[in-house]
């Protein structure tokens, strides 16, 4: 029975068939991850669109030395909104989405694990995006550049409200970027076809399963930075203020703490794709398989210790300079291992060189010179003189648009046709590739030359020095041809949509079981799915006397589809919400972390104004005793749930409700009393500090409690027949909520007084 097929056509999710319904409806409506996959490419190529105009004026602006074309302050708009929009709305969900539409299909899955919550993460990331054009609409957009560095992005230099559209955007975005990976987590680990083990997984959802990892532990160092910003700007709070003994060092460090493993973040979808497209247009296995996605386990593990690279002109302890620049050497090696492993695949192969091979083998070559030039990063001298110079622009514009976007370029040529159910045109390709790869090297790399002249980064414009004209001049015109040739990518897209060639189920004569299904998939995207004994299942299934030969992984003996299936699905009812949680939960575990880093810098540290004689811990520590029962109460609301004792239930969730809202009332009164004693927020470092950390604990309680409110009404209503399950997810949240303050009062509390 583990050569059968296994039947996936009954049971066709609801929402899926809802969402196919006709009209406009059924796609701001849908949760099927087909139609929001594709939601989010058409929402990534109008924000292209957008980031590529405001690139093209900034390049105008510097074409000739003196230029007035700009203001210094429009300069500054453009500069960050280009910025921000190209990492956070363009390359970051452009793999997500693509993400969203592939994983299910390549791991033989109907939907996403939870498709409510894929399209409530969705639309996040639209309306993050759509908060922070809003700047622009005040007449201020935020102009302190996509790193917003303190001061700068403090009240008195960015005063109109752009920098906090921009705060909140971010933040909003964030949080629509977490929950996504989240749930393909979930997704690969919990939807799997029957035989699709670990070691079996497409690389491309190998990578996207490290991507999301690196997604949960290092979006929230940036969102709690940006709540902690924000707190400066509209509470009058201290964090980055040095004139308030604030410290805008330490934004440096929360940001570049999540900023270079961002850049990780941004590139490794593209080497998922580079990965499933290299073989099957070189029509040979990947070359290291293990080694491929192990090394991308060792870029994620090791991206997390780099940051201070981005911080060496600032001035460091020289034991600094010689962890993090060895680190940022040490990084190299597994990158390399990649590429040497993609050259060994196409060493000796049969290579079609279509639209799809020919971004890939371009993204090879550009992102290798990106890397090297990143390397030289890495000596401490040589950042000295290049890290604010033209020479950086230069590089990270390699790795990011010469290779993720090349790489991102790839994977659509490549996934188009089963998207669509429709081929791209070749033709009109090899135009956009050309044009693309013109346009691309002659802005960036003649960058490399001017840095190294010493033409300054992020000014808007320059001296007539010799030299400096003709290069700045030709950059200017290849940002124009890579202007002309995203025309070619629109028209190509229009063509075929309305008369390109009708694709097929499988016209590359791919391997993984997104080839299996009709092109474009129906709603529930497999009648059957394939039996899966190897890497390769559906070239497996086409050779089956090579099987034993390329299967690489033994089948688990004694296990029938029926009987994996019943398990697997078995355990996923129960386990998808609690899993999804406790990723959620581990990323807020980071972002209270890096509050009370901040709370232990400034007050073990940084040598500002304390005022903890304010703080009574007797009597804080008796009110946390009604926090702390409620952990007790919502365990026996558990236990009567498991029960069926449906009395006993509603009883013991009424009183952990009640206790929740008492701890409140307390909290709110010690908040009142600090404030008549002239501690506040605005204050202080130890006022922010204290009220930021304590309030978002609050927040967090409140959230619980809102939650335990609404289980208790669909319990009195009878609405819920299973209640356990979610009740032992929001139980999961609230021993959270009682163990991070047991952190807090500790460290705030007991610790402070001493």
């Amino acid at each position: 029975m583990t050569d059968m097929p296994l039947d996936l056509a009954p049971a066709v999710p609801p929402e899926a068939a809802a969402a196919h319904s006709p009209g406009w409806y059924r796609w701001v409506a849908s949760v099927d991850h087909k139609q929001i996959g594709i939601m989010y490419l058409f929402v990534v190529l109008g924000f292209l669109l957008v980031g590529g105009v405001e690139a093209m004026l900034m390049r105008i602006q510097l074409a000739i030395p003196n230029n007035h074309f700009l203001s210094p302050e429009v300069y500054d708009q453009l500069f960050t909104l280009h910025g921000t929009t190209m990492i956070f709305l363009v390359v970051i969900p452009l793999g997500l989405g693509l993400a969203v539409y592939m994983v299910p299909l390549m791991i033989g899955a109907r939907d996403m694990a939870l498709p409510r919550l894929n399209a409530l993460s969705f639309w996040l990331t639209v309306f993050g995006g759509l908060l922070l054009y809003m700047s622009v609409a005040t007449g201020h957009a935020p102009p302190a550049g996509w790193f917003s560095y303190p001061p700068l992005s403090e009240q008195p230099y960015s005063y109109y409200p752009g920098m906090d559209y921009w705060l909140v955007g971010l933040l909003t975005i964030g949080v629509g970027t977490l929950t996504t990976a989240i749930n393909l987590i979930v997704t690969i680990f919990t939807l799997r076809a029957p035989g699709l083990t670990i070691r079996r997984l497409p690389l491309f959802v190998w990578m996207m399963l490290v991507d999301c990892f690196m997604i949960i532990f290092a979006l929230p160092v940036l969102n709690a930075a940006l709540v902690m910003l924000l707190a400066d700007r509209q509470f009058g709070a201290h964090f980055f203020r040095p004139s308030s003994f604030g410290s805008a060092i330490l934004w440096q460090h929360f940001f570049w703490g999540f900023g270079h493993p961002e850049v990780y973040i941004m590139i490794v979808p593209a080497w998922g794709i580079i990965s499933e497209v290299i073989p099957v247009f070189s029509r040979k296995p990947i070359f290291g398989y293990t080694f491929v996605a192990m090394s991308t386990v060792a870029i994620a593990l090791l991206s997390f210790g780099v940051w201070a690279h981005h911080m060496f002109t600032m001035g460091l302890p020289m034991t600094q300079y010689y962890f993090f620049s060895a680190a940022s050497m040490l990084i190299a090696v597994p990158t390399g291992v990649k590429i040497f492993a993609w050259i060994g695949t196409m060493w000796g192969g049969s290579i079609r060189f279509t639209t799809s091979m020919l971004f890939a083998i371009a993204f090879l070559i550009q992102f290798t010179l990106g890397g090297l030039s990143g390397i030289m990063f890495a000596a401490v001298p040589i950042d000295w003189q290049l890290q604010s110079s033209y020479f950086l622009v230069a590089h990270f514009h390699y790795v990011l648009f010469g290779g993720a976007f090349f790489g991102f370029l790839a994977g659509f040529y490549y996934w188009f046709p089963k998207i669509s159910g429709r081929m791209l045109s070749e033709r009109i390709g090899k135009w956009h590739f050309w044009t693309t790869v013109i346009g691309f090297n002659a802005t960036f790399m003649v960058q490399h030359v001017l840095g190294m002249q010493g033409m300054p980064r992020r000014v808007y414009t320059y001296p007539d020095i010799p030299g400096w004209f003709p290069m700045n001049l030709l950059s200017t015109i290849g940002a124009a041809i890579l202007s002309v040739s995203m025309l070619f990518l629109l028209w190509n897209i229009w063509r075929s949509l309305r008369q390109g060639t009708v694709a097929g189920d499988n016209p590359w004569e791919g391997w993984s079981l997104e080839w299996a299904t009709t092109s474009p998939p129906p709603p529930h995207n497999f009648d059957l799915v394939p039996p899966v004994r190897g890497r390769r299942p559906l070239w497996n299934l086409a050779h089956p006397a090579a099987q034993t030969k390329t299967a690489n992984v033994p089948m688990d003996a004694g296990r029938t589809v029926a009987g994996e299936e019943r398990r697997a699905l078995e355990w996923v009812s129960t386990n998808k919400p609690r899993a999804s949680m406790a990723l959620f939960l581990a990323s807020e575990s980071l972002f209270f972390l890096m509050v009370i880093i901040a709370f232990i810098y400034f007050h073990g540290v940084g040598g500002g104004p304390t005022a903890h004689q304010s703080l009574h811990p007797l009597s804080t520590g008796l009110y946390s005793i009604f926090l702390f029962a409620s952990s007790f109460t919502i365990w026996r609301a558990g236990a009567g749930a498991a029960k069926e004792q449906m009395g006993r239930l509603r009883g013991w969730l009424l009183a952990t409700i009640i206790l929740g809202l008492t701890f409140l009332i307390f909290q709110s009164r010690e908040f009142a009393i600090l404030i008549h004693q002239n501690v506040t927020i605005g204050r202080n470092l130890f006022g922010s500090t204290f009220f930021t950390l304590t309030g978002l604990h609050g927040l967090h309680v409140a959230a619980g409690l809102v939650m335990l409110a609404v289980l208790y009404v669909l319990l009195l209503g009878r609405r819920i027949r299973d209640p356990q399950s979610p009740l032992e997810t929001i139980g999961i949240y609230w021993h959270f909520v009682d163990i991070v303050w047991v952190v807090i009062f500790s460290i705030v509390y007991l610790w402070g007084a001493l």
